[in-house]
C-alpha cells in the first residue's frame, strides 16, 4: 500500500487493518468478564450491569472518543499521542509533558498486552489436558512474535488478515447463537444497569476497573493508523464493532443461567464453544492473540521512532522493513520489549494474575489524549461547547476509570506504573540534558569571520583537509555560527576546504516533509543549508547532502574546482566530509549537586545512544568526530600559587 493508498478505503487497506490494529480490542472477549467477575459470586445484577457498562464503554470510549473524533486529530495521516502533540506543540510547548507521560505509560502497558492475551489463549487447553504447562507455550509463541517484526507490519498484517477475519466471524457466531437462546440479556442495552451496578452493587466501582479492559487497545488503534489509514479503520470497526457486542452480550446470556456460581465452574469465553470445535477455537484464538500482540508492539515502535526525532528519546537504529507508510521497526526497543513481556509472564504466570495488573497505566495515557485531544480541538476553532464537552465528559469517564483501577495497584499495577515513571524518567533527563547544553552553547556573528573563511579556502600554504567540509549546525539563522565550530576550522589544526557548508536540520510537524534551502555566504566558499524534514523522516543527511550538490551545480549556484570531474546522474565531484562535534561534560565545571547528577544521567544515556554519525545517516569513511567539552558553570577562582 502506498503513502495515498492509505487515504482511501480498499480491501486490502480493511483487512491490513484487521491485521494489525484491532488485535487488543477484539481479543479483550477472552478475559474481560474474567476480571469483572474474579473471585465473585455471579448474580443478575453484577452480569446485567458489567455488559451494560461494556456497551456504553466500547460506545463512547471507542467509537466516539478515538474512532470518530481523535482519529480526525490525524497528522498528514499519521496517529499516535506524538502525532498530535506535534499537531498543536507551536501553541504550547509545555503539552510535551502530557504526551511523555500518556505515551510512557502506553509503552509500560504495551509490556502486558501480549503476555495477558497470548495465555489468556494457551490456558483453554487445560479444558482438553489440565496438567498441561502453559509457561512453555506461552514463552514461546511470545519469541516467535518478536523474531518476525523484522518482516514489519505490512506483511505480517497480510498473513494475520485472513486470521482476523475468521476470529471475528467465529466470537460473532458463537455469540449470536448463545443469545438467540436468552435475548433478554439485550435490555441491558439501557445504561440504567450499569448505573445500577456502580450505585447498587457492593464493590460495583472496582467492577468497572474489569470493565475497562473491553477498551485497552484504543489508543493502540490511534496510533496504528499511520500503517493503514483512518478511513480503512473507521469501516472495520462497523464489523468489529457488532462482533464484539454479539459476543459480550452471548457471554452477558450464558453467565445467567450460572446465577449463584464462581468461575471455577464455567470460563465465560470457552463455555460457548462446542466441545467438537474447542481445538480449533483455541487455534484461532491463540493466533488472534498473537495479532493483538501486534497491535501494541508496532504502535511502540511508532511512538519511539516520534519520540527520537522529537529528541525526547535517546537515539536508536531504526529500519522501515516495508514500502507501506508509517512502517518501521527499532531493534533495540523490539529486543527490549521481549525481555520485558517475558519477565512478565514469568513474574505473573497466570492470565488472572495479570488480569489483576492489567489496564492501569494505560487510563493515564486516555486521560493525557484527552487533555490533548481537547487543545487541538480548540486550535481548529471546534465550537467551544463542543471543545469543553469532550474534555469534561472524557476527564470524567477516565478518572472514574483510574480510580477503579487504582485496586489494580497492590496486585501488580505497580509494576507497569514503576516501567511507566522509568520511562518518564529517561526522557525528562533526554530532553533537559539536551536543553542545558543548548543554553551554554556559544554562537558568534559569521560575518566576521567570512573574510578569514575565504583567505583560509584559497591558502594553498595550508594543507586541503576536504574538498567539501561540512559542519551540522544547531543555529537556525544563517548569520550566527556556533564557537565550537569557528574553533575547530581556525584554532585548532586549520582545515582547508574548496567549499565550506553549514548544515541546519528543522523536523517539521508533519511527519513526511522533505524540503530545503540554501544560502550563499561567500560565493564557491561559504553556503549554508536549511533541511525541514519531517518527524517520521530518518535524516539521512549524506544522501541528501550530496542530492543537494548536485542541483547546486546544474543550477550554476556553485562551480566544483575538481580538474578531472564531471557531474554525471547523481554522482558528486571532490570529497564529502562532515565534522561532527560531541560533547563531554568538562572537569572544568562547578555544578550544583542535582544538576550534576542530571547532566552525568544524560551523558551516560547519550554514550549509549546511537552515535550522532548513524543517527544523521551519514557514511563512517567521510566523518571526523571532534570531542569538545561542555562548560555550564565555570570554577570562580582557582587557588593555585606558584612557588617561589
Amino acid at each position: 500500500m502506498s503513502k495515498l493508498d492509505i487515504k482511501k478505503v480498499t480491501l486490502a487497506g480493511v483487512l491490513i487493518a484487521l491485521g494489525i490494529v484491532f488485535g487488543d480490542l477484539g481479543t479483550s472477549p477472552l478475559y474481560t468478564y474474567k476480571a469483572i467477575i474474579g473471585t465473585r459470586i455471579i448474580s443478575e445484577t453484577l452480569i446485567l450491569g458489567s455488559v451494560s457498562a461494556i456497551f456504553w464503554t466500547l460506545t463512547f470510549q471507542t467509537t466516539l472518543k478515538y474512532v470518530l473524533i481523535t482519529m480526525r486529530a490525524d497528522n498528514n495521516g499519521e496517529g499516535g499521542i506524538f502525532s498530535l502533540f506535534a499537531l498543536i506543540r507551536r501553541h504550547a510547548k509545555w503539552l510535551i509533558w502530557p504526551a511523555i507521560i500518556g505515551a510512557s505509560f502506553m509503552i509500560a502497558d504495551s509490556l502486558i498486552t501480549p503476555p495477558i492475551s497470548v495465555t489468556s489463549a494457551v490456558e483453554g487447553l487445560r479444558d482438553i489436558k489440565p496438567d498441561i504447562p502453559i509457561l512453555p507455550i506461552t514463552l514461546g509463541i511470545l519469541v516467535v512474535l518478536f523474531l518476525f517484526q523484522r518482516a514489519g507490519t505490512g506483511s505480517i498484517g497480510k498473513i494475520f488478515a485472513p486470521a482476523m477475519v475468521i476470529w471475528f466471524v467465529m466470537i460473532a457466531v458463537l455469540g449470536f447463537n448463545n443469545l438467540l437462546k436468552d435475548a433478554s440479556v439485550l435490555k441491558a442495552i439501557n445504561p440504567l444497569y450499569a448505573y445500577r451496578l456502580v450505585r447498587e452493587y457492593p464493590g460495583g466501582l472496582w467492577v468497572l476497573g474489569g470493565v475497562f479492559l473491553c477498551t485497552t487497545g484504543a489508543e493502540a488503534l490511534y496510533a496504528d493508523m499511520g500503517h493503514v489509514g483512518r478511513r480503512n479503520i473507521q469501516i472495520a470497526w462497523i464489523l468489529i464493532k457488532i462482533s464484539l457486542i454479539l459476543r459480550y452480550f452471548g457471554e452477558a446470556a450464558l453467565l445467567e443461567k450460572h446465577i449463584g456460581q464462581t468461575l471455577k465452574e464455567v470460563d465465560p469465553f470457552y463455555a460457548l464453544v462446542p466441545r467438537w470445535f474447542l481445538i480449533p477455537s483455541i487455534i484461532i484464538s491463540t493466533l488472534a492473540t498473537i495479532i493483538a500482540s501486534q497491535a501494541l508492539i508496532s504502535g511502540t515502535y511508532t511512538l519511539i521512532n516520534e519520540a527520537i526525532r522529537l529528541d525526547v528519546w535517546p537515539k536508536l537504529r531504526t529500519a522501515f522493513p516495508s514500502d507501506l507508510q508509517g512502517q518501521v521497526y527499532i531493534p533495540a526497543i523490539n529486543w527490549m520489549m521481549m525481555a520485558g513481556c517475558i519477565g512478565m509472564v514469568l513474574y505473573f504466570r497466570e492470565s488472572s494474575n495479570m488480569e489483576a495488573a492489567f489496564g492501569l497505566s494505560v487510563t493515564l495515557t486516555m486521560l493525557t489524549t484527552t487533555v490533548l485531544l481537547s487543545y487541538y480541538l480548540y486550535t481548529k476553532r471546534y465550537p467551544k461547547i463542543f471543545t469543553f464537552a469532550v474534555l469534561i465528559i472524557y476527564l470524567w469517564i477516565e478518572i472514574t476509570f483510574l480510580v477503579a483501577n487504582m485496586k489494580k495497584f497492590a496486585h501488580g499495577g505497580w509494576l507497569t506504573m514503576l516501567i511507566g515513571l522509568l520511562l518518564i524518567t529517561i526522557m525528562y533527563i533526554w530532553q533537559a540534558g539536551r536543553k542545558l547544553k543548548g543554553k551554554y552553547k556559544k554562537y558568534l556573528r559569521l560575518d566576521r569571520y567570512i573574510p578569514d573563511l575565504i583567505k583560509l579556502s584559497n591558502d594553498a600554504t595550508v594543507p586541503k583537509f576536504s574538498t567539501h567540509l561540512i559542519y551540522l549546525t544547531l543555529a537556525e539563522r544563517p548569520s550566527v555560527i556556533e564557537e565550537r565550530i569557528i574553533d575547530s576550522i581556525f584554532y585548532q589544526q586549520p582545515k582547508r576546504a574548496d567549499i565550506y557548508w553549514l548544515i541546519h536540520v528543522d523536523v517539521d510537524d508533519a511527519p513526511y516533509t522533505m524540503r530545503y534551502s540554501t544560502k550563499i555566504l561567500a560565493p564557491n566558499d561559504l553556503i549554508h543549508v536549511r533541511l525541514k524534514l519531517g518527524f517520521r523522516i530518518v535524516p539521512r543527511i549524506n544522501l541528501f547532502f550530496k542530492k543537494i550538490v548536485n542541483d547546486m551545480v546544474h543550477s550554476n549556484e556553485i562551480t566544483l574546482k575538481h580538474p578531472y570531474c564531471t557531474i554525471e546522474g547523481n554522482e558528486s565531484c571532490g570529497d564529502f566530509r562532515f565534522v561532527v562535534m560531541k560533547s563531554f561534560l568538562s572537569f572544568e565545571n562547578q555544578l550544583p549537586f542535582w544538576k550534576n547528577q542530571m547532566m552525568r544521567l544524560y551523558f551516560i544515556l547519550d554514550k549509549i545512544s546511537l552515535p550522532e554519525a548513524a543517527a544523521f545517516g551519514l557514511d563512517y569513511d567521510n566523518v571526523v568526530v571532534e570531542r569538545v567539552p561542555l562548560i555550564v558553570t565555570e570554577l570562580s577562582e582557582i587557588d593555585l600559587i606558584k612557588e617561589t
